[in-house]
């Protein structure tokens, strides 16, 4: 092969499962994308796709070729900056995902420092409560809360997610406001229950006890099943909250949520930073990672 152009085509294609995708995110035509994969078919001797006029999938061959192509892009991206300055402008495309609030409250604000430091950065910010498939679609690396179940990820511990207790100034005029676990009860507290699915069994109001934590079911007068939804029912007051602190922040230092019973913090939140292969660690990637666990060090336990 001429040049490592078809082999980044073709992996994009693999990863997000479609040509008109791959070309937009290549800043392809997609007839150009088409004509790539055709002649790399043709070089290779082997049907590497499946095309149908609704998805396209790899073949055995296809699979096969696909981890041997996004190691040796891999080894190509590692050694064309083998000897660049490690304080030099990053360039190129960065597929990045994260929980929304996260997004929205720390990263987000602080990105146009990072942006003026390296301009030939292209960021791609997905922002979701899901789980995304790194490899079926396209992302570099992902910050995730909570465990990370798929071993065959590379997940770098980033830190403890601080977690606190919250509720607005007007929720507290009317409850009042609670010094002891006793007093969540004695003075008729009410929290928003955050439950994944409706119909879900709520997680309860979590506390230190020992060298755990336990739970204490309180009424609620709303239940949601969105993060963002949840600290607007808090903002509300709708109830007592309890979610990371690096989202509640601006509103504490606003004034619209109060810190409560901060000697009855919840956990801390694992939060991790994820690629696919320890390959992917390209040097845009590890920068990024590095600026990450800067960015939310405030932030940890």
């Amino acid at each position: 092969m001429k040049n490592l152009e078809a082999l980044l085509v073709f992996a994009r294609v693999a990863e997000m499962t479609s040509f008109t995708r791959a070309a937009e995110s290549l800043g392809m035509q997609k007839g150009r994308v088409s004509a790539v994969i055709r002649e790399l078919e043709a070089e290779v001797g082997a049907t590497l796709l499946h095309r149908t006029t609704r998805s396209v999938q790899l073949t055995e061959d296809g699979r096969a070729f696909y981890f041997r192509a996004r190691d040796l892009l891999a080894e190509a991206e590692e050694l064309q900056s083998m000897f660049a300055d490690q304080g030099a402008p990053l360039r190129g495309r960065l597929r990045v995902d994260m929980p929304t609030v996260l997004a929205q409250s720390v990263v987000i604000p602080a990105l146009p420092q990072l942006m003026a430091a390296h301009p030939a950065l292209e960021i791609e910010l997905s922002s979701t409560d899901r789980r995304v498939d790194l490899v079926q679609e396209g992302f570099d690396c992902v910050i995730r809360l909570g465990p990370v179940a798929d071993e065959t990820l590379i997940a770098r511990p980033l830190g403890k997610l601080r977690m606190i207790n919250a509720a607005s100034p007007a929720y507290l005029a009317r409850y009042g406001t609670p010094r002891t676990l006793k007093d969540l009860v004695t003075q008729e507290h009410r929290m928003v229950h955050y439950v994944r699915n409706f119909g879900a069994k709520p997680d309860g109001w979590e506390y230190p006890s020992g060298d755990g934590y336990k739970t204490l079911m309180l009424p609620g007068m709303m239940k949601v099943n969105s993060v963002q939804t949840y600290h607007e029912a808090g903002l509300a007051g709708m109830g007592l909250i309890q979610a990371g602190y690096s989202a509640l922040a601006p509103h504490l230092a606003a004034g619209a949520l109060v810190e409560v019973l901060p000697d009855l913090r919840p956990a801390p939140l694992n939060a991790f930073f994820v690629v696919a292969h320890r390959r992917s660690l390209s040097q845009r990637v590890r920068a990024f990672m590095h600026w990450t666990e800067a960015l939310l060090k405030p932030y940890f336990d």
